[in-house]
């Protein structure tokens, strides 16, 4: 992955349904975008694709699929991007996306189905680039669930979100940033962009790629 120019980075915004993951994803690239970043927005799963259309019927509760089966397909999902991914880092473009492994292991952990537990649901993610900075979103399961549009997906239940909100507790890490999400779209965008010119910084004077739970 070695390039002659400047790596772009790798920002991730993270939370449980309806915390504003998209409104602040969309609006973190336009501002990046407005300083002269390049930067694009990708989202996970990419629906897309082959799998990714697979999964959209899932979570739209269209077909019906085993919970080990339709985790591997998320997973798998993310691994057909990786070369896109990483190509596109290396060429200098800041990647800020929506969703990403940590959601494919708190969701599927949040079933409580028998052997599906956090280390189970890692293990296919293992090697993925990790993101050089993890944003987020914190809000009460509550606030989320009195948003416009929840309930409309398949995951969107006020039990499995908490369950979600539990296991991303477990799953966080020292370097996340936890940005309070009950804040308004400007407040929330501004420690957002703090934290992402940091990383955007870092990427240009060389910081290494990591890859996920090595």
């Amino acid at each position: 992955m070695a390039s002659l120019v400047a790596r772009g980075a790798f920002i991730l915004f993270e939370g449980v349904d309806r915390c504003g993951k998209t409104t602040q994803s969309t609006k973190l690239v336009e501002a990046l975008k407005s300083s002269g970043v390049n930067a694009e927005l990708w989202r996970y799963p990419d629906r897309t694709t082959s799998m990714g259309q697979m999964i959209n019927s899932y979570l739209q509760s269209k077909t019906e699929m085993d919970d080990g089966a339709i985790h591997l397909l998320f997973a798998a999902n993310r691994w057909e991007k990786r070369a896109a991914m990483e190509a596109k880092l290396a060429e200098g473009v800041t990647l800020v996306v929506d969703r990403y492994s940590y959601s494919g292991v708190a969701f599927t952990a949040a079933k409580g189905i028998p052997g599906l537990d956090l280390e189970w649901c890692k293990s296919p993610e293992v090697g993925l680039l990790r993101p050089d900075a993890v944003l987020y979103l914190n809000m009460p399961v509550e606030a989320a669930a009195a948003r416009g549009g929840f309930g409309e997906e398949r995951y969107e239940t006020s039990d499995l979100q908490k369950a979600v909100r539990a296991n991303f507790d477990k799953l966080r890490e020292d370097w996340w940033t936890i940005v309070d999400a009950t804040g308004t779209v400007d407040e929330v965008h501004a420690a957002c962009r703090a934290v992402a010119d940091d990383a955007v910084a870092k990427c240009v004077a060389g910081a290494p790629y990591a890859r996920l739970w090595d």
